[in-house]
């Protein structure tokens, strides 16, 4: 009964604000739908960067146990074993890894000339793929997840 009170006492009440408000414009990820595989999110990336983004997967692939399974989590991909270990993704001009901010903290040192946050860390598509440290990133995460 408060419900449609509550919607009754609303009836014919529109601001001229809401009236007039136009629709938001789609989203690009809206328009197509979100990769269900990491073959299908591959597929979607720019060939110019698809190269850059293929060393990162074998790079990650080298190091992670051969348990590990690639998911897409978040709308990218991703390495999970038991929990998701690292994930990574390629955007207008960089590709970046999800290590984990833990990851991140203790490996500041080598992170000296990347752009970093409190997650992620952002290798330019214009240079070389550090694939030495991209490693040893990820067996530092995968380090930390085993104690756990």
């Amino acid at each position: 009964m408060a419900a449609t009170r509550r919607k009754g006492l609303n009836k014919g009440l529109t601001s001229k604000k809401t009236a007039s408000k136009k629709s938001a414009p789609e989203s690009r990820a809206a328009k197509t739908a979100a990769p269900q595989t990491v073959d299908e999110y591959l597929a979607a990336v720019p060939e110019s960067a698809r190269g850059a983004l293929n060393q990162i997967r074998a790079a990650i692939r080298s190091v992670v146990p051969p348990e590990a399974i690639e998911i897409i989590s978040y709308k990218i991909p991703a390495f999970k074993r038991k929990r998701v270990l690292v994930w990574y993704a390629v955007f207008a001009n960089h590709c970046s890894l999800f290590p984990t901010a833990a990851v991140i903290d203790t490996s500041k040192d080598d992170l000296k000339g990347f752009s970093t946050s409190k997650g992620t860390i952002h290798f330019p598509l214009d240079k070389p793929m550090p694939l030495a440290l991209i490693k040893k990133l990820v067996k530092a995460r995968v380090q930390s997840e085993s104690k756990k």
